[in-house]
């Protein structure tokens, strides 16, 4: 067979084409986006309703339809400690109509923890963190003991004899239970939920002794509920004399964040601008106001600063994995 010549003409000619094809493809993304969006958005929350990343996912894709003007469903995917909600999204089009809304924790710490069909790190996308949550300690109102010292005597006193209801292996509800079990030297039981929703209503029920939940704060303010601490960086006004965790266990010192993905291959043109977006409904003064008696606030942040974030904390989570022994169940 005859190879045809290669000249200095037709390369650059090819290399035209080329260009012109990559050009094409840049600006046929660049016109997507700037129409986008032109459907429904769905925001898949890997968690069951009643928890906090379901309530940040449910307030912020309210807001995020009338400014973008496009609805924006919300649908709960729970199970696997966020897993099952994260694979369905990897495996959504990149298009930019699919997002996952999770805590961050669980995409830094299930590849510790077990095998996954996924890789968070790799498969998804960082559009933005969009609220930090009030980790609150409580019981139910018959545990005896009135502060945090007095729980940890009664505690100590029944080993074995009280449960501690999480969202799940790997969750930050998990961490929490794991440190607070070292650092305090209690034998509690763990009890793994699919969400904080079935947690809470066996913390009503008195099946569960204690939840560590931002979405308590409902419970606590309701009376229904004993609140002992707080995860957080400043002391809660309204329960000034509540002390943060760290205060009394200063290595007890974690940062629940929320943040929202996108498969990957999304363009970055609608990821900055889904952004864009959250940052601005993240600043309306009624959002404040809202997440605040759930025990979030909001956060401002980029797809950059997230990614940051995401692998910061995949080396931190991963340390404490080892520390504490945590496996999958």
């Amino acid at each position: 067979m005859i190879m045809p010549r290669l000249t200095r003409r037709s390369l650059l000619k090819g290399a035209g084409s080329a260009a012109f094809l990559t050009d094409g493809r840049n600006a046929a993304c660049a016109q997507s986006a700037s129409n986008w969006p032109t459907k429904p958005i769905r925001f898949v929350v890997n968690f069951g309703t009643a928890g906090a990343t379901d309530s940040a996912a449910r307030t912020y894709a309210e807001r995020l339809a009338r400014l973008l003007g496009q609805p924006v469903v919300v649908e709960n995917k729970g199970g696997a400690s966020g897993a099952i909600g994260a694979e369905a999204v990897v495996k959504s089009a990149p298009d930019g109509y699919t997002f996952l809304v999770t805590p961050g924790l669980p995409m830094v710490t299930l590849p510790h923890l077990r095998k996954l069909a996924f890789d968070p790190l790799k498969d998804l996308m960082p559009v933005a963190s969009i609220v930090e949550g009030l980790v609150l300690l409580a019981t139910n109102t018959t545990v005896p003991g009135n502060t945090l010292q007095e729980f940890v005597a009664y505690a100590k006193a029944n080993p074995g004899k009280l449960a501690w209801g999480t969202t799940g292996v790997g969750t930050y509800s998990h961490f929490v239970y794991e440190a607070f079990k070292y650092y305090a030297g209690v034998d509690i039981l763990h009890v793994p939920y699919r969400s904080a929703g079935e947690s809470m209503a066996d913390l009503l029920a008195n099946v569960v002794q204690m939840v560590s939940d931002p979405a308590m704060m409902q419970h606590v303010l309701a009376g229904k509920a004993k609140l002992h601490a707080v995860l957080a960086s400043a002391r809660r006004p309204d329960f000034a004399d509540v002390p943060m965790l760290k205060e009394v266990y200063p290595e007890i010192d974690f940062t629940a964040w929320f943040g929202i993905f996108a498969p990957a291959g999304t363009p970055v043109a609608i990821l900055e601008r889904l952004s864009s977006a959250i940052n601005e409904v993240g600043a309306m003064s009624d959002v404040n106001t809202l997440l605040f008696g759930l025990a979030l606030a909001p956060t401002t942040s980029s797809p950059e600063s997230t990614r940051r974030l995401l692998e910061g904390d995949y080396v931190r989570f991963g340390r404490l994995i080892k520390q504490f022994d945590i496996r999958a169940e």
